[in-house]
């Protein structure tokens, strides 16, 4: 049965921006790999982390908003554990909600877009 998954990823500051376009490409690639159907993707850039993780205080931020089976997230993060690009990786389970919400937020961003497009 498929279902809606959201995974956060933090990468290392130390890489180049071709590495980390590397990275990401990678992750899209093992997501539809794996059958999942990236539905958004959103960069965030680099920001400062709560707390010291591996002596850094920055890391590169990106997110992949999919659906899966449930049995391929397993795999999935285990690439992710692997990888030493990698600082941390929460992926989280969405339910209608939270589906709901994510939906409204992109149709909001869409629209300011939009608007500033047009001013």
């Amino acid at each position: 049965m498929l279902k809606q998954y959201e995974t956060v990823f933090i990468m290392t500051p130390v890489l180049s921006e071709d590495q980390m376009k590397e990275a990401v490409n990678k992750y899209r690639d093992l997501l539809k790999g794996h059958g999942a159907k990236v539905i958004h993707e959103e960069k965030w850039g680099l920001k400062k982390l709560a707390y010291p993780i591996q002596k850094k205080s920055t890391g590169f931020y990106h997110l992949y908003e999919y659906t899966v089976e449930g049995d391929k997230v397993q795999v999935i993060e285990t690439a992710m554990k692997r990888d030493e690009k990698l600082l941390r990786f929460l992926t989280v389970s969405l339910d209608k909600h939270a589906i709901a919400y994510n939906e409204k937020k992109r149709a909001r961003k869409k629209a300011e877009t939009k608007a500033k497009a047009e001013a």
